[in-house]
Parts: C-alpha cells; structure tokens; sequence
C-alpha cells in the first residue's frame, strides 16, 4: 500500500482558482487532469501544481455540470512515468477504499475507510458513498482501492454530517473520458446535461443544444476574467510592481502565496481584524546551537525595521502585519520588496551557519 500511495503523490495535483481549491488526478495517456466541475467553474485558466513540477497555469478543456466533471490540459514541463489504471469493475459494498488528495490547503493526504454503499443516487446520478474522510480541498482527487486502480472521483460530502462522502463511480469517469477523447474536439467543450452529448459553443443554435434543442447554460463555455476588488486590488499591484505573477500566487481571493529561493512566502488579509499578514517561513529549527541562532534573530529583530522573526511551531518566520487602511502601493513594494530580498537572503544563512532545515524540506 505504501508503494500505491507513493505512485500517487507523484500524479494527484492540487488546484487552485482566485475563489476556490481542489485536487486532480493526471490521466497521462489522455493528456488531462481529471477534477471536479465545481473547482474550476467560471475559469478559462487554473493553477495546478504536482509533485514533479511547480505551479503552473493551464487550460480548462471540458466541464460537466450533470456529473461534476472537468478536464484539464496536462501542463508543459510535466514528465513522469507514473500511469494511473482506472478500474472496469463497479465496487461492493464493505470494500476497502482510499481517498486521496489535498485538503484544506495541506498537500497530499491520504485517508482510509469502505464502500458504505455501492450506488446512492442523487440528482440523476449514481455515486459512490464512503465513509473516508473526505474534506474540502478532496475534491477532483481520486478514490482508490487496495490494488491501487482509480474506482471513483471524490465529489462532495454531506455538510455538517460526519463519515458521508460521495465519489462518481469509475466506470461513468472512463466512459466519459473515452468519448472525449474520441471526438478530439480542440476548442472547449461541455456535456449537454439533457441529451448527455458532448457539444462546443459554435454547435449552438441560438443558444440552443443541436442535438435535443434543450436551453444550454452559456456559463460553462463563457469564463469571467477574475477582477480584485478593495485591499485584495492594492495587494496584487504591490505584486504586480516588484514583478511577481499574481495569477500564479492567487490561493484565493485574499490569500497568495509565492515561492522566493527556498523560502515560501504568504500574504493574507484577515478581512476580520483588517490586517494583512506576510510572511515568509524560512525553514525549521536545528536541534544544535539553537541558543546562538536565537541570540542572532533577536540582534537582526533590533536592527531591521519593517520585518520581524518570530518563531511559529518549529518555524522560522520573516515578516510583517500592516493594517489594510495603512497599506497603499508605494509604501507596500518598499516593503514588500525588502521581505522577498531578506527571504532569499536569511534563508541560505540560516541555514549554512546555523543548520536551519530549509523550508522546502520541512
């Protein structure tokens, strides 16, 4: 079982949108990440990132409103050999499952349960019900079974209910992956949830399904380009100006989160107290000489001005609070400025003179 998780975490991604999060499988042989509709609704282009590269946009290939489906383009860069099995056998109940994937924010988890029950219908669909702990952020990212072949997709769980997840059956997935990849269709495109065909927006007439003249939900072909608005807006073009990709740093619409040398840099407005918080977590404590390393950050806390170290856990954080009525784009790159330098910076001293394990192998 070790082994089969392991193959995983190398072909299960996390997903990212500026209102949303979720998980997704690589089907490599079909060039697509398999995930949930709900996680990249509204969007044209995702954050994804995996074990064997970092984040990267791609495109949205293929949504289904009727089976909470959605493709995605494998993104450029990606190289593994790592090859899923999607299984042709309906699961019974009792049988032991796996859902895997990356729940709220923490990457790559896996949890264990059963088949609560094999077919459980909801809104014309049949899904699998189990009782594996499945959290936001599960969503898209798949459920396997003890010989390690994909027997469903993780879907949603029953709010304020315990031990009640759903999972859309395997056979349906690869049934519907194999039409899609049949059509070949190049431009995006969507299941008619009334006839079940797959159609492009330039086969509608009038709005309308070519194939059973139903009313066909333009939202699924017409994405919005996403818009910051308030101290979301400032923060993205502080980003903006010292020359960070705030499309790849969005972990939501008041969260960002980027990636400096070795150093993992996060920025969040608590939209609560008004504060905006950035910090760069530097790496962990050494079990050596821990006394001359705080004797070296409380010196450094005495001679820097907008930056403090604090201690968080085991980690070593570089960073700063600024209340939201304070902060405004000239004085925010200055400052914003310094804390990506001094990450780069403290992180490869701390850890070359005092041992600190750097945060990429926390």
């Amino acid at each position: 079982m070790k082994e089969i998780i392991s193959t995983y975490k190398a072909i299960v991604v996390q997903i990212h949108t500026p209102t949303s999060s979720g998980s997704g499988l690589i089907v490599k042989d079909k060039n697509i990440i398999v995930t949930n509709r709900h996680v990249v609704f509204g969007n044209d282009k995702v954050i994804v990132r995996g074990e064997n590269f970092e984040k990267k946009m791609t495109d949205v290939l293929y949504t289904d409103a009727l089976n909470d489906l959605a493709f995605l383009r494998i993104p450029d860069g990606y190289d593994s050999a790592e090859q899923v099995e999607i299984s042709q056998v309906t699961v019974e109940a009792g049988e032991s499952i796996i859902a895997i994937g990356h729940p709220l924010g923490l990457r790559f988890t896996a949890t264990k349960g059963i088949v609560s029950k094999a077919e459980r219908r909801f809104n014309n669909v049949d899904y699998i019900q189990v009782d594996a702990a499945i959290n936001p952020g599960n969503s898209g990212g798949p459920l396997i079974n003890e010989n390690g072949e994909v027997v469903g997709v993780n879907t949603f769980i029953y709010r304020d209910s315990e031990s009640l997840g759903f999972a859309l059956p395997a056979t349906k997935l690869d049934s519907i992956i194999t039409e899609f990849a049949e059509k070949g269709i190049e431009e995006r495109s969507s299941m008619c949830p009334s006839c079940t065909n797959i159609i492009v927006k330039s086969s509608l007439q009038d709005g309308y399904c070519a194939h059973c003249g139903n009313k066909f939900d333009l939202t699924e072909f017409d994405a919005q380009e996403y818009q910051p608005e308030g101290v979301s807006k400032i923060v993205e073009a502080i980003l903006k100006g010292i020359g960070k990709d705030v499309r790849l740093a969005r972990l939501g619409k008041v969260s960002w989160e980027i990636e400096e040398g070795s150093a993992l840099v996060k920025i969040t407005h608590n939209t609560k107290n008004g504060f905006v918080y950035a910090d760069a977590t530097l790496g962990a404590l050494p079990k050596a000489n821990i006394g001359d390393l705080y004797a070296y950050l409380l010196k450094e806390n005495f001679d820097l001005e907008c930056l403090t170290f604090s201690i968080t856990g085991q980690n070593i954080v570089l960073g700063t609070i600024i209340y939201d009525r304070d902060l405004n784009e000239e004085s925010g790159k200055i400052i914003f400025s310094e804390l990506f330098q001094k990450a780069d910076e403290y992180d490869d001293l701390l850890h070359e003179k005092y041992g600190m394990l750097l945060a990429e192998k926390v």
